[in-house]
């Protein structure tokens, strides 16, 4: 599915900007009865920097990931996790 594929690679690019170990970011996404579930796991040292202050770069992670999947009437959920 294309949107799964753009929207896991929108996850990965975007964490593995914030966070101080790229290498340590994977992203899985799989259909449900819901939507599109995308879990997104970083390193334990690196959660508090994809959480933010407040959990504001959550919340904006999960915003754009929601308005990218509106362009391919997808749903989406972004669940974020430490390995």
């Amino acid at each position: 599915m294309a949107a799964e594929q753009s929207l896991h690679d929108l996850v990965e690019f975007m964490a593995r900007l914030l966070v101080d170990d790229p290498a340590a970011v994977s992203v899985r996404a799989e259909p449900g009865e819901a939507g599109l579930l995308i879990e997104l796991r970083v390193a334990p040292g690196d959660m508090g920097k994809m959480i933010g202050r407040q959990g504001r770069i959550a919340r904006a992670l999960r915003a754009v990931v929601r308005a990218a999947a509106v362009r391919h009437g997808v749903r989406v959920m972004l669940d974020i996790k430490s390995i």
